[in-house]
């Protein structure tokens, strides 16, 4: 890992730290948003860390396992981090799914937070 910039390096840590989290206890999520945070879900908009938290709870499964196919990390001129992530999903007996997700990571007090979250399936039904 040490050949790649910081931003991967840090982009590619969270993104292992979320799903990791999300997959065994999404719960714990909390700790990486914070009140500010804002969260597009499937298009539902939901902001500060209690509704992000209510909506991730919220969600009608039991199980999920997500696998990333691919990711990629901006440096911002703020000195954030954009990241975003192309993978699939299954909760669980549905199908496989394909989905997409975007994160902006912040730096405060020596933590990497995530400030924006957006999410959609990758479902191609455009009917």
């Amino acid at each position: 890992m040490g050949d790649k910039p910081i931003w991967e390096q840090i982009g590619s840590s969270f993104i292992q730290h979320y799903y990791q989290l999300f997959d065994n206890d999404r719960t714990q999520l909390g700790a990486i948003y914070i009140d500010a945070s804002c969260l597009t879900w499937e298009g539902q908009q939901f902001q500060g860390k209690a509704a992000i938290m209510e909506k991730l709870s919220s969600l009608p499964f039991q199980k999920i396992q997500h696998s990333i196919i691919a990711q990629d990390h901006q440096p911002t001129p703020d000195s954030c981090i954009i990241s975003m992530v192309v993978g699939q999903l299954k909760a669980d007996e549905d199908p496989i799914m394909g989905f997409h997700q975007m994160f902006l990571l912040k730096n405060i007090n020596d933590a990497w937070v995530c400030t924006n979250d957006m999410f959609r399936l990758a479902l191609h039904n455009f009917g």
